[in-house]
């Protein structure tokens, strides 16, 4: 089930959050390459969350906040969350196709969680 998204906006929509239910959150997509490459550097904050697609791994070097990433599998199900501090460089996740980047400490609050399943919806161009 392969996925072409374009670069832009849309919303996240995190399936089973916090009292069971789903949690939507502005999402920027970065799908071409520069856009993947720049992510969130020189930002020193994040409104709702950047899904880079495709992507295994990421690094928080020259970044100016810790964030949380959350790596899904092709089937949008998160294979693993963790919190980076800036500085570091992520492990790459074999099964991962796709990396969501969040401010740290956001992903819990949405209930974002190993095994959960999201959503992508693309903003009407």
């Amino acid at each position: 089930m392969g996925r072409r998204w374009r670069d832009g906006r849309g919303e996240l929509v995190v399936r089973g959050g916090p009292q069971g239910t789903d949690v939507t959150v502005p999402l920027e997509l970065a799908t071409s390459y520069r856009a993947r490459t720049r992510g969130l550097l020189g930002r020193d904050a994040v409104d709702g969350a950047l899904l880079l697609s495709p992507a295994s791994s990421v690094h928080t070097f020259r970044m100016r906040i810790p964030i949380d990433v959350a790596y899904l599998d092709r089937d949008l199900t998160v294979l693993a969350v963790r919190t980076m501090p800036p500085g570091r460089l992520g492990l790459p996740r074999p099964r991962s196709r796709h990396v969501l980047e969040a401010a740290a400490g956001v992903m819990a609050q949405w209930g974002l969680r190993t095994g959960t399943r999201v959503e992508v919806i693309p903003a009407a161009r």
